[in-house]
């Protein structure tokens, strides 16, 4: 049986879990098999099986096709996977997969945007310790959340990139230079825009945090204003409004996106290793 707490039973990573076993079970595979045919380690896909690990979504997509499942088991690890985070930012995320729209400032090089590589390389330096276990589950959770740059039809989407965060390598050359690559891959594709905050841009008000402002088909909107260890979900109007205005004056002080692109390609160039 799926091993649970009174916490977990009815969480969308416990029903995953016990669909998984039991899809398995209903088929006539046992876990070796089953690990044969999709190429995964079976110890892996046993703790799929107890809710102890989260997968990625290639691994879904593969069981999707064995079971026939018909996308059933993606749609239950997109679920799934906002239990790892916190409780406003899974909010904003719940808004993000309707949203038609994502304008952001960042002063890191944010999730959307990360390789994996990077991705393990930013969480594991995070000042609380945590377990093997943790981090590849963080990690799949934050590359699952990627598909909204993939999906039909694809959010539009706008970053402004602070310059502080091209010009804050990872330990290693070649991760640092492949992540690079990643970016300037995300933004040559039709729906992304990536701007470049310099140095030269100076002060501005939103220094000490990121924002993303948010618009549905509908075309209400919402802004996220996250700091180093809070979050915080604005829906009212008026603040949604100021924080707008705030984007705008951002992005009148960025580089053009040709510019952009320009710089950003220099910078993969002189990071090569």
């Amino acid at each position: 049986m799926v091993e649970k707490n009174s916490e977990d039973e009815g969480s969308a990573r416990w029903v995953l879990a016990c669909e998984l076993r039991r899809l398995r079970e209903s088929s006539g595979r046992s876990l070796a098999r089953l690990a044969d045919e999709i190429k995964y380690d079976r110890t892996y896909l046993h703790r799929l099986e107890t809710g102890e690990r989260l997968s990625k979504l290639p691994v879904m997509e593969a069981l999707d096709r064995t079971y026939g499942t018909g996308g059933l088991l993606v749609r239950l690890w997109g679920l799934a996977r906002l239990d790892a985070f916190k409780d406003k930012y899974r909010e904003f995320m719940q808004l993000e997969a309707k949203a038609v729209i994502l304008h952001a400032y960042v002063a890191t090089i944010p999730g959307l945007l990360q390789n994996e590589d990077f991705a393990r390389v930013v969480l594991s330096s995070a000042p609380t310790p945590i377990s093997p276990d943790e981090l590849e589950e963080n990690i799949a959770a934050r590359m699952g959340r990627q598909d909204v740059l993939h999906r039909d039809p694809p959010l539009t989407v706008r970053i402004i990139l602070d310059e502080s965060a091209l010009r804050r390598p990872a330990p290693d050359d070649k991760v640092w230079y492949d992540q690079l690559t990643r970016i300037v891959e995300v933004a040559a594709t039709p729906h992304v825009t990536i701007q470049v905050l310099p140095f030269s841009a100076g002060l501005h008000g939103l220094m000490e945090g990121s924002l993303s402002l948010l618009w549905m088909a509908d075309g209400s909107a919402v802004a996220y204003l996250e700091g180093n260890k809070s979050g915080d979900l604005i829906e009212e109007p008026t603040d949604v409004a100021q924080y707008r205005l705030a984007y705008d004056r951002l992005r009148d002080a960025a580089l053009t996106p040709h510019d952009s692109a320009v710089f950003m390609r220099q910078l993969v160039e002189d990071s090569r290793p």
